[in-house]
């Protein structure tokens, strides 16, 4: 994380790589440059992140965007029209959102499958299908997803084989160890973890794909901005030692939380009887700061007044950061799933996320424990 993929700058032997900020550079004659002719094309900055990227999740290119989902886009970006993906049903909502109101209309089609069983996905596949799109653990319900099944299962149909690493990040998961075409992160999450920038990040090993990519990310055009490389390259330097204690306390969090009477379910992958936890055992190197928990009683209007009693959790979208997070999907990041579907996945009007940051344990539980007081 400190020095994967990383050099002095060569001309003043800076640590850091510099904030390179220009549009562009200067040329002796046409064509003739140092290897930076234009900033949409790439930037020393983005390039000193993207390789940052590639080396974390021991990969061989890195490709960073504007946002996540500028990241997906570019991906989408790959198929025809009548290709068809299948997906998870248990998705972050931004992404079905892209998925369904936008490549839908350029003749993509997209499948919603509960992938904790892999027949699930055997049983969708056809001739037309191009592309398995994975998450893991999902967003919100921390559903865990056979990496390596999934890998095995692409190869066999040849399907593009993609994961959503965002909510594990490469200290806890390395999806291309475990067969991945693609690994994919909203790098504003844990990648940056200071709630200060919002960029996408791609990675993967095949030349022949990465040029895919990188042609789509040029001609496209959505990529970010020296700085925002330069505070994602900062937060990667920390992200073992902030991922440690993300995981510290989640464990925390989570095992008061079941402990509650008034808590209904606590979703989180670190428990025993998780559904698939042995998976994430095998996949994971532990259980990370992200959880969902629900209401007994299922009240909309409880969950709502403990998300706003909260002090120590801030009522936010987003996750990842230093800081402790909390949201209600239903209404939130996942609003614009209709409620039946949303529903049928396990996100209800109780339903409360928490991304769980590094402050002191006892200080988290006690904000909990005050406004679960309350209802």
């Amino acid at each position: 994380m400190i020095h994967g993929g990383q050099q002095h700058d060569p001309s003043t032997g800076a640590v850091m790589p510099p904030i390179y900020q220009t549009s562009t550079y200067a040329q002796v004659s046409p064509g003739d440059h140092k290897g930076y002719e234009y900033s949409r094309t790439g930037n020393p900055t983005r390039t000193a992140l993207e390789n940052a990227l590639a080396s974390i999740e021991n990969g061989s290119y890195g490709l960073a965007f504007a946002s996540g989902l500028a990241s997906i886009d570019a991906v989408i970006k790959l198929l025809e029209p009548g290709d068809e993906v299948i997906s998870t049903n248990d998705l972050y909502g931004g992404t079905f959102r892209l998925f369904s109101t936008i490549f839908k209309k350029f003749g993509i089609k997209f499948h919603y499958v509960g992938m904790d069983d892999t027949e699930n996905i055997e049983n969708r596949i056809n001739k037309n299908t191009k592309l398995l799109w994975v998450e893991s653990p999902t967003n919100p319900m921390l559903n865990i997803i056979d990496i390596k099944k999934c890998a095995e299962i692409s190869r066999q149909h040849r399907l593009l084989f993609v994961v959503d690493n965002t909510f594990a990040t490469p200290y806890l998961q390395n999806p291309l160890d475990l067969g991945a075409d693609i690994v994919i992160h909203s790098a504003t999450k844990y990648l940056g973890g200071h709630s200060d920038v919002v960029m996408g990040a791609l990675i993967v090993k095949d030349k022949e794909l990465a040029d895919k990519l990188y042609h789509i990310q040029n001609a496209s055009g959505a990529v970010c901005g020296p700085m925002d490389s330069f505070l994602v390259l900062r937060g990667i330097k920390t992200l073992h030692v902030r991922m440690q204690r993300h995981c510290e306390n989640g464990s925390a969090v989570a095992r008061y939380l079941r402990d509650h009477p008034k808590v209904g379910k606590v979703y989180w992958p670190g428990f025993e009887d998780h559904p698939n936890h042995d998976i994430a055992k095998s996949q994971m190197s532990d259980f990370g700061g992200m959880l969902s928990f629900t209401l007994k009683g299922n009240k909309y209007e409880d969950a709502i007044k403990i998300l706003e009693n909260l002090k120590v959790f801030t009522l936010a979208e987003s996750l990842g950061g230093v800081e402790s997070l909390s949201g209600h999907p239903a209404s939130m990041t996942h609003a614009s799933i209709p409620k039946g579907e949303r529903e049928k996945t396990g996100v209800i009007d109780s339903l409360i996320r928490l991304s769980v940051g590094i402050e002191a344990e006892k200080d988290l539980i006690k904000d909990l424990e005050r406004v679960l007081a309350m209802v």
